[in-house]
């Protein structure tokens, strides 16, 4: 399992759930253009992850917890 990227991971979920980027952005209170920043981030502020996460209603930080976990047993 690749390390998590966080922008990568929102922009995917933005694009399962059939969102527009205008839509997160105004969301969030954003600019689009801050949001293509967000999305080339590999790590964000967990504050912000969260955030995300609750106007989505997805939990990314199960990703990062699933990665910990394979992480922890490869070694």
């Amino acid at each position: 399992m690749d390390e998590p990227h966080a922008g990568e991971m929102i922009k995917a979920e933005l694009q399962r759930q059939g969102r527009t980027i205008t839509w997160l952005a105004k969301q969030l209170g954003y600019s689009r253009e801050n949001m293509y920043k967000i999305f080339n981030r590999k790590w964000i502020y967990s504050d912000l992850l969260l955030r995300v996460s609750v106007i989505m209603d997805c939990d990314f930080f199960r990703l990062y917890s699933e990665y910990y976990k394979n992480k922890k047993n490869v070694n």
